[in-house]
């Protein structure tokens, strides 16, 4: 027989494993079952052919962090073996067990469609604004440490601005990467220190949660804005965008002059419109990442509906938790070890405007119930040093290369 025609029918008759998304919770999915040495074909669609890392991303405001040591191609996975889509999946029908995505490179742009097996959705989060008033027509004005055009934007203003009010806002939880507001703060001021115009500008923290997030280092939080002169206001949510002015639900206004705004967090659309979630994608539970209606859908990361903070340590929990239900379906052996806990640090600037940012340590233990939280209050820079570690490291196991 035909070599070409034996890889073709071992090929129909492998199952197919599509993941959506190529961030933490997918790529460690994908790696997983590789590592498992599933009998599968694992296909990654990725809305584009490079990842940007999230930890990190505040410290490009100080200059501290460069995108060419955070954004990582996929080529080491496709040596792997792991198939790359690059594409947006924009409509899921789990009944049919199809994915239909669009865009991709030049060669092979327009609508596409994959069938799967098993699929697992490690989407990430939409930004989504729409609830706000003016957010269509004042878009263009927020700014945030999320998105790289708007980071770039944010650090152009606070690095040439000689004045003015700058307004951090966060929405209510659960959102992407809790302590991500309070970075864009304390690295602003650090920035204006370093320029020596700190003066000249009025900070405004608004938090639509009762205390900053997360809420183990809220009082470490607190103490370390009256000491840098940065005002916080609590329990108030964003209903409207103005030119120059927001307005909270209850009718506060607040003039800005640069707005780091971090809009409400979202899964995409299209998991709503496949039935299978509202804000968030529906598990059976944290460890049993499965849809309760559909045994070959699984989610992971963000998006998934999961008790717990969202971010990178979780996101890659999760994932594993997943790739292993789908290995125990297969009948294969092989387990990752997981469980979720985690520390992590937040960045908390530096009080003398040097731009060598210290950060405070956290931890949350859901091993333990009531979840266990742990911390250390005192800022340290060798926990900034630690934070690029640890992220650099995910970086080379899940993307192959440092």
């Amino acid at each position: 027989m035909d070599q070409n025609l034996k890889m073709k029918i071992r090929s129909d008759f492998m199952k197919k494993v599509v993941i959506v998304g190529g961030g933490i919770g997918g790529m460690a999915v994908a790696n997983t079952l590789i590592s498992g040495k599933i009998n599968a074909e694992v296909t990654v669609v990725t809305q584009s052919p490079h990842y940007f890392s999230g930890p990190s991303r505040p410290l490009l405001l100080t200059k501290e962090q460069t995108l060419d040591r955070i954004v990582r191609g996929y080529e080491e996975a496709i040596r792997k073996g792991v198939k790359v889509v690059v594409g947006t999946a924009f409509s899921i029908d789990p009944a049919n067990r199809k994915v239909r995505y669009v865009g991709g490179y030049t060669s092979s742009g327009g609508v596409g469609e994959l069938a799967y097996d098993y699929l697992v959705l490690a989407p990430g989060v939409v930004l989504d604004g729409s609830g706000i008033t003016g957010y269509d027509k004042y878009r263009h004005n927020v700014l945030n440490v999320y998105d790289p055009g708007r980071v770039h934007l944010l650090r152009s203003k606070i690095w040439s601005a000689e004045r003015g009010t700058i307004v951090v806002y966060a929405p209510k939880a659960p959102y992407r990467c809790a302590p991500a507001p309070t970075e864009t703060a304390l690295l602003i001021d650090s920035v204006l220190r370093h320029r020596g115009v700190r003066d000249k500008f009025k900070i405004v923290h608004i938090d639509a949660n009762d205390k900053t997030q997360p809420p183990v280092i809220a009082d470490v939080v607190s103490q370390i804005y009256s000491r840098q002169g940065i005002e916080l206001v609590t329990n108030q949510e964003i209903v409207e965008i103005g030119e120059r002015e927001v307005v909270t639900k209850s009718g506060e206004r607040y003039k800005y002059d640069v707005l780091a705004m971090l809009e409400p967090n979202r899964a995409p659309k299209f998991v709503e419109e496949a039935g299978l979630g509202k804000t968030w994608i529906d598990v059976r539970s944290p460890q049993d990442l499965r849809h309760p209606k559909y045994d070959d859908v699984l989610a992971v990361g963000d998006a998934a509906g999961l008790p717990f903070p969202k971010n990178q340590e979780i996101a890659f929990e999760s994932a594993l938790f997943a790739a292993n239900k789908i290995l125990e379906m297969e009948g294969s052996s092989y387990r990752a070890s997981v469980q979720y806990a985690f520390v992590g640090w937040a960045y908390v600037g530096n009080p003398e405007g040097r731009l060598e940012s210290l950060s405070v340590r956290f931890g949350l233990d859901f091993t333990s119930q009531p979840p266990k939280p742990s911390k250390d209050p005192e800022p340290k820079r060798d926990y900034t040093l630690a934070k690029d570690n640890w992220e650099q490291s995910y970086l080379a196991n899940l993307f192959g290369y440092s």
